[in-house]
This record gives structure tokens, C-alpha cells and sequence, in this order.
């Protein structure tokens, strides 16, 4: 347990994620509702929408009336996600408001590639390296290189490591052909297929290919077991993880609409927690906004934790 790190961050996507996939529509003033209360519980970062068509992403048609309507709060980086141009574009609108950095974001699966962007993988290299050059030219630092499908596809199967390892190296030659400078890793367990000796295996293949290269994890609870997979990388270190309040969202391109989201924001934090890492979070609070996102999708969510509550508020009142 000695590679345990004292603290994490955690990225709350909850809103952007969550909000895509449901399929009632979300009210403006409720989304910002929810953002601007997770503002309050001691997280730093905020995913708070998607600029993407509205015709493929009904969810997100109001992304600009949600970014316009909440109040931010100092100290906390909002962010917005987009997939080309246009949605730069959008998203640079708001650029006192959010915090904009540039990726490069290819897929470890040829099969979820066409599916998720309609794609070829040489297709979405190419069009990565003309946004990573447009962000670039437009004072935009891109230092994170994200990889979906990273521990296995719906479409494709098993996803080897060795899969991963090409899959980093056609993104680091994107950023050493057009100057980016990555500072992080980002994989993404996009369908849950990912298992802590999964986990293990991906993260040490990278590790020895990469040593110093910060990584992040993107978990999805698909199968149940994002909790144990973010313990097997806690325990090697990682100190970056995606989140999602509740346990909103979901990938709405995986073929399985009825399946759970990301990783529960107070689930991860309560493992932290009883592990010894800070996390900064008020994990009784942020319980109060999962219950709050529930109340707004009119649906429950996957967390336990926003139904049992936390295990301080027992001890709290446990008697001797």
C-alpha cells in the first residue's frame, strides 16, 4: 500500500454526463441547480455541460443558456465538452467562465470508433491532429491525451494493453508533430469492462512505457465494479479520477442504454476516505446533492451511498 497517494482530485462530470443520456428532458434551471451545488461540497472541477449538435445530444440543446445562468465560484474550474470546431467555438464564448484546455482524444476500438464518431481510426487521428493544430493556433494549450475503450469494448471484445500502448503512441506523435505538450493520460473504461487485474495490467504496461506521465482514470460502474477497480489504481497511485454525482450518466453509444454511469462521486469519496486520502470533499453535503440529482431525473440513481448515507454520520451517533 506504500504507492497509496495522500490526495486526490476528482472531476465531477455529473452534469455534462448525466444530462446527455436521460431521456426526459432536464429543465435549464434544474441543471444549473445541480451545478452550482456541487460547487459547494469542496469539489474543484465541474464538467457543467456538452457543446455538441442537439440534434445527436438532445439532452445538451440548452448548453449555453445553463453556462450563462450559473453563478460560478471562485476557485472552482468549470469546463465544457466539445468535439470539433464548432463546439470550440461555443465553448470559447464563455471563456472567463470556463476553463478551456484542448485534448486529444482517440479510441482504442476500431469497432467503437465508427460507432461513437463515424469514424475510421486513421479518420479520427487525422481529425485530431486538425483540432490539436485549431486549439494551437488559438492560444489553446492541449496537454491531456484521453483514450476511450481502454480496458475493453461492447463492440470489439477484450482490449489487450499492447492495444493501448499503440494507441498512446499515435496520440504522443499527434502532440509532437504539432507542439502539445501532454501532461496527462487520460483512459477511459467507456462500457465497464475494466476489473482491478485489468486495471493493473493496463496502468503497468503504460507505467513502464511512460514512467513520470500523470494519469487519470474515467470509470464506468456498468458492471459494478468501478469501486474496486479505482482501489486497485489508488493502490498504485493514481490520483486522478472522473466522477459522476449519483452515478448519472452513461456512455449513450455503448449499446446498453439501461446500464449504470460513471463511478458515484460520494462512493469514490468514501473510499478515499476510509482508505486515509484526502479527497477536500464534504462528503455528508455532496450525499445531500446526489439526492437532489435523483430528485431532478425523477428516476433513482445507482448510487448506495446517497441511500444509506455515510459511514461519519453513523459513527457520529453510534453509541459505546
Amino acid at each position: 500500500m506504500s504507492d497509496l497517494p495522500k490526495s486526490v482530485e476528482i472531476h465531477e462530470e455529473g452534469p455534462r454526463e448525466g444530462f446527455q443520456i436521460e431521456p426526459g428532458p432536464i429543465g435549464t434551471a434544474d441543471k444549473i441547480k445541480l451545478i452550482e451545488a456541487l460547487a459547494e461540497t469542496g469539489l474543484h472541477h465541474v464538467q457543467a455541460c456538452s457543446f455538441v449538435s442537439p440534434r445527436i445530444v438532445p439532452g445538451w440543446a440548452d448548453a449555453e443558456a445553463v453556462v450563462e445562468g450559473f453563478n460560478a465560484k471562485p476557485g472552482i474550474h468549470y469546463t465544457g465538452l466539445y468535439f470539433n470546431g464548432n463546439g470550440m467555438d461555443r465553448a470559447l464564448a464563455f471563456k472567463d467562465k470556463l476553463t478551456i484546455n484542448g485534448s486529444i482524444s482517440l479510441t482504442a476500438s476500431v469497432g467503437f470508433t465508427k460507432k461513437n464518431l463515424n469514424r475510421t481510426p486513421e479518420e479520427n487521428i487525422a481529425a485530431m491532429r486538425r483540432q490539436t493544430e485549431l486549439h494551437l493556433s488559438r492560444g489553446i494549450p492541449v496537454n491531456r491525451l484521453g483514450i476511450m475503450a481502454a480496458f475493453g469494448c461492447n463492440y470489439q471484445g477484450d482490449i489487450s494493453p499492447a492495444t493501448v500502448i499503440s494507441t498512446l503512441e499515435d496520440g504522443m506523435k499527434i502532440a509532437e508533430e504539432t507542439g502539445a505538450e501532454i501532461e496527462i493520460f487520460s483512459l477511459a473504461d467507456t462500457m465497464g469492462w475494466g476489473a482491478p487485474h485489468r486495471i493493473e495490467k493496463v496502468l503497468g504496461e503504460v507505467r513502464n512505457r511512460w514512467p513520470d506521465m500523470e494519469i487519470s482514470l474515467h470509470l464506468h460502474d456498468t458492471r459494478g465494479l468501478a469501486v474496486a477497480n479505482a482501489h486497485a489504481a489508488l493502490k498504485m497511485g493514481v490520483r486522478h479520477f472522473d466522477s459522476t454525482v449519483g452515478g448519472l450518466g452513461g456512455c449513450p453509444f455503448a449499446g446498453q442504454p439501461k446500464a449504470a454511469g460513471n463511478i458515484c462521486t460520494e462512493e469514490l469519496v468514501l473510499l478515499c476516505e476510509e482508505m486515509g486520502i484526502e479527497t477536500g470533499v464534504d462528503l455528508d453535503h455532496l450525499i445531500e446533492v446526489g439526492r437532489m440529482a435523483e430528485d431532478i431525473v425523477g428516476h433513482q440513481l445507482p448510487s448506495e451511498l446517497i441511500h444509506a448515507g455515510s459511514l461519519d454520520a453513523f459513527r457520529r451517533t453510534a453509541k459505546v
